[in-house]
């Protein structure tokens, strides 16, 4: 299966970095999915959830606030303004996770139905985790 390069860029440092088979993201007219050859394209992103499938199947969901990606056909880059990782080992540390994901959303929401999607998609990505 083609693979790509994905990058999630803060302006506190890198969330990802690593090869992916695709990735869905929050555009601003819709979410949209890339894959590997995908054309090349720069759009803005709104507050959403990054699902990123990786080779071995597992999928791997970051909340974002907002931002731009760049999309070539090897490689995307995304920037971000914040992004929390919905992952860890432990109960504890997947709490911690969905706690950060659920604030940096709140924070940024300008209406209920927006933090009610985000909600349920960051719900879902938790289950896959427990």
């Amino acid at each position: 299966m083609d693979k790509f390069k994905l990058e999630i860029l803060t302006p506190n440092g890198e969330i990802f970095n690593d090869e992916v088979v695709s990735v869905v993201l929050p555009g601003k007219e819709g979410e949209f999915g890339v894959l590997a050859g995908h054309a090349s394209l720069t759009t803005l992103l709104e507050a959403g959830v990054v699902d990123v499938e990786k080779e071995d199947k597992s999928v791997e969901s970051i909340v974002i606030d907002w931002g731009v990606a760049q999309v070539s056909e090897d490689k995307v880059v995304i920037l971000v303004e914040g992004a929390a990782a919905i992952r860890g080992a432990t109960e504890t540390e997947i709490a911690k996770a969905l706690e950060d994901a659920k604030k940096l959303i709140n924070d940024v929401a300008d209406s209920s139905s927006a933090i009610a999607s985000v909600s349920a998609k960051i719900e879902s990505a938790a289950q896959r985790l427990i």
